[in-house]
């Protein structure tokens, strides 16, 4: 996920407001920022019925205020399943929508 530098502190904020002990440690920024851009990344396995708790984060980032020229978070995940199946979900316009993937599903083989 894309965001400004003054946006890393309300993106802070929604993940430990909602920490999970098991699924939070899955955030990472970068370890020192770099460029005119602030990157946000989850990676981990997750049980498929704690799905919602990450969206509603991924929802709640989305939803962060623009900053002072306008921008708002913009990014792309891409969730796969244990049986198969990939689908992703894109951040734009302060929301999150969610698309079918059938070209991500060879990572679940």
């Amino acid at each position: 996920m894309e965001l400004q530098h003054e946006q890393r502190a309300a993106a802070e904020e929604v993940i430990q407001r909602d920490r999970h002990d098991l699924y939070s440690g899955g955030w990472a920024f970068p370890t020192k920022p770099f460029n005119w851009s602030l990157y946000l990344f989850y990676g981990g396995d997750l049980r498929e019925y704690e799905l919602p708790w990450l969206r509603s984060q991924i929802d709640q980032l989305a939803a962060l205020p623009p900053d002072e020229d306008g921008d708002r978070p913009t990014g792309l995940f891409v969730v796969t399943g244990e049986e198969g199946g990939a689908e992703t979900w894109q951040i734009s316009d302060g929301t999150l929508a969610v698309y079918p993937a059938p070209e991500y599903a060879w990572l679940t083989e």
